[in-house]
């Protein structure tokens, strides 16, 4: 299957699907794992208030988005095809959490931190910007090794 042989509605899905045989279960674990020492730190400081939960959400969600979709990239569970046409491309792939991590960590910000929300949304932005840029390059490194090994 070209890219030529698929409309940009059907590449969407696609990117959509290959994100999705990720480890998220695991994901969320660390996610989940990382927010809570993150909230044990914040809680250190003694400065309480439903702001200082903005912080350790942030976090938690980008590692949840990032093992899950680093997961989907590297793993080798799914559909043969679906992960060939990941491995084509990485970049959309890798837009697939970084879209997720943008929404949800901009509304987490918005509703737990005392800022605004063109402040929400540009830390929402920043962070996905980051996840994005990882996930992306991990694909394509993975993407590169399979095809050298034979893949």
């Amino acid at each position: 299957m070209s890219s030529s042989d698929v409309s940009s509605r059907e590449s969407s899905q696609l990117a959509v699907a290959s994100a999705t045989h990720g480890p998220w279960r695991s994901a969320g674990v660390v996610g989940i794992v990382g927010g809570g020492a993150t909230l044990g730190l914040e809680l250190i400081t003694l400065h309480w208030s439903l702001g200082m939960l903005a912080w350790p959400a942030s976090v938690g969600l980008f590692l949840l988005f990032l093992v899950g979709g680093v997961g989907s990239a590297v793993g080798k569970g799914g559909d043969r095809r679906l992960r060939r046409w990941a491995s084509e491309h990485p970049w959309q792939t890798a837009a697939v959490p970084a879209v997720g991590l943008f929404v949800t960590n901009t509304i987490t910000q918005y509703l737990l931190s005392g800022d605004g929300i063109f402040f929400s949304i540009w830390t929402g932005l920043w962070h996905a910007a980051i996840l994005g840029a990882i996930v992306g390059v991990v694909s394509s490194v993975a993407s590169t090794r399979r095809k050298n090994s034979g893949y």
